[in-house]
């Protein structure tokens, strides 16, 4: 049997790995689950593994709260002896953390063929440690999923096509698994009656990039806004623990109680419930459109440039006016959401079927 070896460590990745992992059962193919523990809080990581039923990781390697040359170097170096003991067929890889960055070098050093999911995102912003690892996990990958037309044209346009690579466009994973947890998400959600029973209407908030509260003038600026919009909306905010954690070292006065982190199913009714979305999650920006909510996103840039082009999504950075101004014109505004920019909810079903083709071609890409 053909083995992968799957890297998480970080809350989007363990989403993502649970619709991979049902597929890959399709195809008996064994998977070896590794969490490199970079999301390590019970309510950012280990409520995943139980709510969404991911096969516990057959290790962990509790590396966090490192800088971010430290966790990398940390993590390279445990992945390394997980490669050679469980001396994989693929190694696969989600997104763009250290985790991914990590978990991509260490195969490839070693002669492991790479898959990396979510290939061919750009913000084009290279002082986001983001930007960085996409950009250098997607030039050591053999096999790029990429979830839209303008990640596979971002590829293009840096020469991928003279690379000895496959690349293909199989549709957003997170689509899958938005399609697949909302079915069930009411029944699984314990979100307090504070936020079900509001006679405001929500706003789901998400804040927790360093360029936003690492930046003290950024991170007011959004909350003034924030403050100012709770006069009219209930602002929901699952309040990241670091962000949590500014805030109150720096004594930033909330205008609104901010929530614990929630589980996924929490998310999903949330979403279902909210009038629209205001985030710097990279991930929140889709499944806003996936449940048909806007979203104004509080970044100078976004690596979901089709969400802006069709009139979905907006970027408003850190400016109060105008974060006050989109919020307002979006709260009244419709939109018809019969765009498909992400696929059809199957991309985790094709990622399997790639990957067994893969096997059976014995001389590999």
């Amino acid at each position: 049997m053909q083995k992968i070896l799957t890297i998480v460590g970080a809350r989007p990745q363990f989403v993502k790995a649970a619709a991979l992992s049902r597929q890959l059962k399709k195809y008996n193919i064994e998977e070896i689950l590794v969490h490199t523990g970079q999301h390590f809080d019970k309510n950012m990581a280990e409520i995943f593994f139980d709510e969404m039923e991911i096969p516990k990781p057959k290790y962990n390697l509790g590396i966090h709260s490192l800088s971010h040359g430290a966790m990398t170097g940390r993590m390279l170096e445990e992945i390394e002896k997980v490669i050679l003991g469980e001396k994989p067929s693929i190694v696969v890889v989600f997104g763009d953390t250290n985790s991914t960055l990590a978990g991509a070098l260490a195969a490839s050093k070693l002669h492991v063929p790479v898959a990396h999911i979510e290939a061919g995102l750009r913000s084009f912003n290279m002082k986001m440690p983001e930007e960085i690892n996409r950009i250098l996990t997607d030039r050591i990958s053999d096999i790029l999923f990429c979830p839209t037309e303008s990640s596979i044209k971002n590829l293009r346009i840096e020469g991928f096509d003279k690379f000895d690579n496959r690349i293909e466009n199989i549709g957003d994973v997170m689509y899958d698994v938005a399609l697949y947890y909302s079915r069930f998400s009411a029944e699984r959600s314990t979100l307090p009656k504070t936020v079900t029973d509001s006679k405001k209407p929500v706003i789901l908030t998400t804040l927790h990039r360093q360029e936003n509260t690492d930046n003290l003038t950024r991170l007011q600026s959004i909350v003034d806004a924030l403050n100012i919009l709770s006069k009219t909306f209930e602002i929901v905010l699952p309040i990241h623990p670091r962000t949590k954690t500014i805030i109150e070292n720096e004594n930033i006065k909330l205008d609104f109680k901010p929530l614990a982190p929630v589980g996924y199913f929490d998310m999903i009714e949330l979403l279902k419930k909210c009038e629209f979305v205001i985030s710097d999650s990279g991930g929140l920006q889709k499944e806003a459109f996936f449940f048909e909510k806007q979203c104004l996103v509080i970044r100078d840039e976004t690596e979901w440039t089709e969400l802006i082009e069709l009139g979905y999504n907006f970027l408003v950075g850190s400016n109060t006016n105008l974060i006050i101004e989109k919020a307002n014109q979006i709260a009244t505004s419709k939109k018809s959401f019969t765009e498909k920019p992400y696929g059809n909810g199957d991309a985790a079903e094709k990622i399997a079927l790639r990957l067994q083709e893969f096997f059976d071609n014995n001389n590999g890409l």
